[in-house]
Protein backbone atom coordinates (compact mmCIF):
# COMPACT_ATOMS: atom_id res chain seq x y z
CA UNK A 1 0.00 0.00 0.00
CA UNK A 2 1.72 3.47 -1.19
CA UNK A 3 -0.12 6.28 1.11
CA UNK A 4 1.10 9.63 0.26
CA UNK A 5 0.47 12.15 2.29
CA UNK A 6 0.10 15.70 1.25
CA UNK A 7 0.90 18.32 3.22
CA UNK A 8 -1.95 20.86 3.11
CA UNK A 9 -0.30 24.39 1.88
CA UNK A 10 -3.38 26.72 3.57
CA UNK A 11 -6.73 27.48 3.47
CA UNK A 12 -9.16 26.81 0.90
CA UNK A 13 -11.43 29.04 -0.40
CA UNK A 14 -14.51 27.84 1.54
CA UNK A 15 -12.75 28.08 4.42
CA UNK A 16 -11.67 31.59 4.12
CA UNK A 17 -15.69 32.52 2.84
CA UNK A 18 -17.22 31.12 5.64
CA UNK A 19 -14.61 33.12 7.70
CA UNK A 20 -15.37 36.46 6.47
CA UNK A 21 -18.81 35.35 6.42
CA UNK A 22 -18.87 34.73 10.25
CA UNK A 23 -17.10 38.22 10.46
CA UNK A 24 -19.31 40.07 8.58
CA UNK A 25 -22.38 38.99 10.79
CA UNK A 26 -20.23 39.50 13.74
CA UNK A 27 -19.62 43.46 12.91
CA UNK A 28 -22.85 44.01 11.87
CA UNK A 29 -23.99 43.25 15.29
CA UNK A 30 -21.34 44.36 17.08
CA UNK A 31 -20.93 48.07 15.22
CA UNK A 32 -24.34 49.61 16.13
CA UNK A 33 -23.11 48.46 19.99
CA UNK A 34 -20.37 50.76 20.16
CA UNK A 35 -21.70 53.41 17.46
CA UNK A 36 -23.13 55.37 19.72
CA UNK A 37 -20.98 55.56 22.88
CA UNK A 38 -20.77 59.77 22.70
CA UNK A 39 -24.20 59.64 23.83
CA UNK A 40 -23.40 57.59 26.79
CA UNK A 41 -20.33 59.68 27.44
CA UNK A 42 -22.55 63.17 27.89
CA UNK A 43 -24.95 61.16 29.55
CA UNK A 44 -21.93 60.40 32.21
CA UNK A 45 -20.62 63.88 31.70
CA UNK A 46 -23.92 65.24 32.91
CA UNK A 47 -24.58 63.24 36.02
CA UNK A 48 -21.12 63.85 37.18
CA UNK A 49 -21.92 67.78 36.97
CA UNK A 50 -24.97 66.70 38.83
CA UNK A 51 -23.01 65.08 41.46
CA UNK A 52 -20.86 68.04 41.65
CA UNK A 53 -23.49 70.34 42.31
CA UNK A 54 -25.75 68.45 44.96
CA UNK A 55 -21.81 67.62 46.73
CA UNK A 56 -21.13 71.24 46.76
CA UNK A 57 -24.78 72.38 47.84
CA UNK A 58 -24.44 70.11 50.89
CA UNK A 59 -20.96 71.39 51.38
CA UNK A 60 -21.39 75.29 51.78
CA UNK A 61 -24.98 74.88 53.41
CA UNK A 62 -22.71 72.61 56.26
CA UNK A 63 -20.13 75.83 55.91
CA UNK A 64 -22.79 78.16 56.88
CA UNK A 65 -24.51 75.85 59.45
CA UNK A 66 -20.66 75.90 61.13
CA UNK A 67 -20.20 79.62 60.56
CA UNK A 68 -21.33 81.76 63.51
CA UNK A 69 -21.34 84.49 60.97
CA UNK A 70 -23.82 83.37 58.24
CA UNK A 71 -27.53 84.23 58.36
CA UNK A 72 -29.35 80.92 56.91
CA UNK A 73 -32.69 82.73 56.80
CA UNK A 74 -31.01 86.02 54.82
CA UNK A 75 -32.04 85.51 51.39
CA UNK A 76 -28.90 87.51 49.73
CA UNK A 77 -25.95 89.11 51.29
CA UNK A 78 -24.34 86.63 52.72
CA UNK A 79 -21.23 84.63 51.72
CA UNK A 80 -19.31 81.74 52.83
CA UNK A 81 -15.47 80.91 52.06
CA UNK A 82 -14.48 77.49 50.45
CA UNK A 83 -10.76 76.72 50.81
CA UNK A 84 -9.49 79.91 51.96
CA UNK A 85 -10.17 81.27 48.66
CA UNK A 86 -13.41 80.67 46.94
CA UNK A 87 -16.19 82.75 47.92
CA UNK A 88 -19.86 81.71 47.42
CA UNK A 89 -22.37 83.62 47.74
CA UNK A 90 -25.90 82.52 49.40
CA UNK A 91 -29.29 82.11 49.89
CA UNK A 92 -31.27 81.01 52.44
CA UNK A 93 -27.79 79.03 53.42
CA UNK A 94 -27.28 77.29 49.98
CA UNK A 95 -25.12 78.35 47.31
CA UNK A 96 -27.21 80.96 44.43
CA UNK A 97 -27.93 80.31 41.00
CA UNK A 98 -24.96 81.79 39.04
CA UNK A 99 -26.06 85.34 37.79
CA UNK A 100 -23.36 85.64 35.46
CA UNK A 101 -21.48 82.49 34.49
CA UNK A 102 -18.75 84.12 33.35
CA UNK A 103 -17.98 85.24 36.75
CA UNK A 104 -18.87 82.32 38.89
CA UNK A 105 -20.11 83.21 42.81
CA UNK A 106 -22.04 80.78 42.97
CA UNK A 107 -23.31 76.96 43.05
CA UNK A 108 -20.72 77.19 39.67
CA UNK A 109 -18.15 78.15 41.73
CA UNK A 110 -18.41 75.74 44.63
CA UNK A 111 -19.03 72.98 42.18
CA UNK A 112 -16.17 73.96 40.24
CA UNK A 113 -18.04 73.95 36.79
CA UNK A 114 -17.25 76.20 34.12
CA UNK A 115 -18.45 77.19 30.58
CA UNK A 116 -15.02 75.52 29.40
CA UNK A 117 -16.59 72.39 29.66
CA UNK A 118 -20.67 72.63 29.05
CA UNK A 119 -22.90 74.85 28.34
CA UNK A 120 -24.01 76.87 30.78
CA UNK A 121 -27.82 79.28 30.88
CA UNK A 122 -27.37 81.50 33.66
CA UNK A 123 -29.93 82.89 35.82
CA UNK A 124 -32.77 81.28 37.72
CA UNK A 125 -32.88 78.13 37.16
CA UNK A 126 -29.70 78.01 36.33
CA UNK A 127 -28.89 74.95 33.68
CA UNK A 128 -26.03 72.95 33.17
CA UNK A 129 -26.05 71.23 29.28
CA UNK A 130 -23.73 68.77 27.61
CA UNK A 131 -21.59 70.57 24.95
CA UNK A 132 -22.88 68.25 21.64
CA UNK A 133 -26.02 66.65 22.56
CA UNK A 134 -28.75 65.95 20.07
CA UNK A 135 -31.46 67.87 22.49
CA UNK A 136 -29.74 70.08 25.22
CA UNK A 137 -33.21 70.49 26.81
CA UNK A 138 -33.26 66.81 27.83
CA UNK A 139 -29.82 66.81 28.82
CA UNK A 140 -28.66 68.39 31.14
CA UNK A 141 -28.95 69.25 35.13
CA UNK A 142 -30.93 72.42 36.37
CA UNK A 143 -30.85 74.06 39.58
CA UNK A 144 -33.21 75.86 41.19
CA UNK A 145 -31.92 78.23 44.04
CA UNK A 146 -33.32 77.92 47.81
CA UNK A 147 -36.16 79.90 48.25
CA UNK A 148 -37.14 80.15 51.98
CA UNK A 149 -35.22 78.68 54.75
CA UNK A 150 -37.21 75.48 54.75
CA UNK A 151 -37.61 75.02 51.04
CA UNK A 152 -33.46 73.49 49.97
CA UNK A 153 -32.29 74.18 46.27
CA UNK A 154 -33.91 71.50 43.70
CA UNK A 155 -31.55 69.64 41.32
CA UNK A 156 -33.31 68.48 38.43
CA UNK A 157 -31.02 66.02 35.91
CA UNK A 158 -32.48 64.99 32.65
CA UNK A 159 -30.32 62.84 29.87
CA UNK A 160 -32.79 61.88 27.85
CA UNK A 161 -31.43 63.63 24.91
CA UNK A 162 -27.77 62.87 25.32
Amino acid sequence: MNISRQKQQGFTLIELVIVIVILGILSAFALPRFADLGGDARAASIEGAAGSIRSASAIVHSACLASSDCDQSAASGESVTLEGSTSVNLAYGYPVSDADASTPNGIMAAAQINEADYTVNDGEPLTVQADGATNPANCQVEYNQATGTDTPPTINVSTGGC
